[in-house]
């Protein structure tokens, strides 16, 4: 046999039972949610901002972050819900390198599953005790989703994982939005059956028990651009493709049409400052087209404290150690731009 079984880590229950949601955290929580979902649904004409940090590295600089992003929140809340990307699982093309906080809670040394279970768990409630905001993750791994469930108020499938079964019949037990990337591929079709998978209920085997979920409406599309046979990324934000997606999503029943724009990835070529006018192109193609409106619920822009990235063992507070992000000072300002579109 090649699998070594070093340990046994403790179950959702247990780790939630050792550190649990504060009740006052709770309730904010579920206002939170109300208000998200009330955007995916149609009834409320907020646009959703998730923003935040590549990879969630570090506990104060990520919390340091979400307080200043809290400030700005007061000032844009009638008209934007901002949702900080606290992702706690890197993933990488070739899986090689940093794989994120739940890997190792600290990046310079070897994987530590037990405490990054528990890192992750207390950076996500602290963050939200600080600043009042709940956040958004990536569910790169489903049998893991159950040690946030009850945290999170937006999840993201990543362009790998969104044709993969288990992460969709997973999807379908959620009780909030989650967005379903476009394959590497482009191929919106794939992204759209996802949503359709998520949307309905399902009976599959999860972390040893038969189970059955009734489907999440939430469940919607997000633009991410693709990677073509020649290795080169092609967007898929401009007003064309709304157009497209628009016509797709009409064709087929989907409950709560909605879209959010990755603004970085291949949108961007993995240029971070480019995401300040792909953002601003989104939102003048949602004011030429009350459709396009209509359907574009939010962007996702990758954020941190310093622009740009560094190697682990960089030593710069606030600076990402996977993909680079646009400055503090960046995105405070595009905020408010997005803001005065709305």
């Amino acid at each position: 046999m090649s699998f070594e079984f070093i340990r046994k880590l403790p179950t959702p229950d247990e780790i939630r039972k050792e550190y649990p949601m504060p009740e006052r955290l709770v309730r904010l929580k579920e206002e939170r949610d109300q208000e998200i979902r009330d955007v995916i649904t149609g009834k409320s004409n907020k646009f959703l901002v998730i923003i935040g940090p590549c990879s969630a590295d570090n506990e104060d600089a990520v919390c340091d972050y979400i307080a200043r992003l809290a400030k700005v929140n007061e000032k844009v809340k009638d008209k934007l819900i901002l949702i900080p990307r606290i992702y706690t699982n890197k993933p990488r093309t070739t899986g090689e390198g940093y794989k994120g906080i739940v890997h190792q809670p600290d990046p310079e040394k070897k994987p530590d599953f037990l405490q990054g279970l528990i890192a992750m768990r207390k950076m996500h409630i602290r963050a939200i005790d600080e600043s009042g905001l709940t956040a958004a993750d990536e569910m790169l791994y489903p049998e893991n989703w159950r040690y946030l469930s009850d945290i999170l108020s937006y999840v993201a499938i990543g362009a790998r994982s969104v044709e993969d079964q288990q992460h969709r019949l997973t999807v379908s037990g959620f009780d909030v939005p989650a967005g379903m990337k476009n394959p590497t591929s482009g191929d919106f079709s794939v992204m759209l059956n996802s949503v359709y998978a998520a949307q309905h209920p399902h009976s599959f085997i999860y972390r040893g028990w038969e189970v059955n979920t009734t489907g999440n409406e939430l469940a919607h599309t997000v633009l991410r651009g693709a990677t073509n046979k020649h290795g080169r990324n092609i967007p898929n934000y401009h007003y064309e493709d709304l157009n497209t997606l628009l016509t797709l999503y009409n064709e087929r029943d989907l409950k709560n049409p909605a879209c959010i724009i990755d603004a970085n990835h291949s949108n961007s070529d993995k240029k971070h400052e480019q995401q300040i006018r792909i953002v601003k192109e989104v939102m003048h193609s949602r004011k030429l087209n009350k459709d396009i409106h209509s359907l574009v619920k939010g962007v996702m822009v990758e954020s941190y404290i310093e622009e740009g990235c560094q190697k682990v063992g960089g030593g710069v507070y606030g600076k990402s150690i996977t993909d680079p992000c646009l400055s503090w000072e960046d995105s405070e300002r595009l905020i408010y731009d997005i803001a005065e579109y709305e």
